[in-house]
């Protein structure tokens, strides 16, 4: 059976879960304008039409891809608060020690949010309104953190240590190697949490 007669008969549920992996795959690591739909189909090894079938546009894949970036990136902050139950300072803290672990494994391309924001430079734009909310939920989150754990300014913290996961995603990228910085994520997270919770 050649490979255009397999691509052809893979439908349904099958080739979308495929052409989910190939565009979760291709996107984080070369970008989402760079990777056109064709690359697209011959990764996941199903036909454009079941693209089409599967997603009314390279759009709708996009958001796909966000919505599936988006459970991944919860479910990686609520496994390092889980760890933590009652104590929120320290499920704060074990945000950055996780991250400091991941961001140094290879083939990680930091924050999937901040790579898609930086391609959709128009704030219109569906990508740059989706990732504003995820942003937008993740210093709510951390302001809820900060509250529980007696922080006696609770945003303010969240906001710094908003600007330590930006920080920390963009050094995962820009150092060689990156842990020649991120090892000092942990500390740097508990330096600011301690500040803010002396009264």
């Amino acid at each position: 059976m050649s490979a255009t007669t397999t691509r052809r008969v893979t439908e349904g549920p099958e080739a979308s879960a495929r052409l989910l992996d190939a565009a979760d795959e291709l996107f984080y690591r070369d970008g989402i304008r760079a990777v056109g739909v064709d690359a697209i189909v011959k990764q996941a090894g199903v036909n454009k039409m079941s693209l089409y079938r599967q997603f009314s546009s390279k759009d709708e894949l996009v958001r796909h891809y966000f919505l599936r970036a988006d459970t991944r990136f919860w479910t990686a902050i609520e496994r390092s608060i889980a760890k933590h139950p009652d104590n929120a300072a320290a499920a704060l803290q074990q945000i950055y020690t996780d991250l400091a672990q991941r961001a140094v494994v290879a083939g990680y391309r930091g924050c999937p949010f901040v790579n898609m924001a930086a391609e959709f430079t128009e704030p219109s734009h569906f990508v740059r309104q989706l990732v504003a909310q995820n942003k937008r939920q993740l210093l709510a989150r951390l302001e809820e953190l900060a509250t529980q754990a007696g922080a006696s300014q609770p945003l303010a913290l969240a906001q710094a240590l908003a600007l330590l996961l930006e920080g920390a995603y963009a050094a995962s990228q820009s150092y060689d190697p990156p842990d020649a910085v991120l090892t000092a994520l942990p500390e740097v997270a508990r330096q600011l949490i301690g500040l803010a919770l002396q009264h």
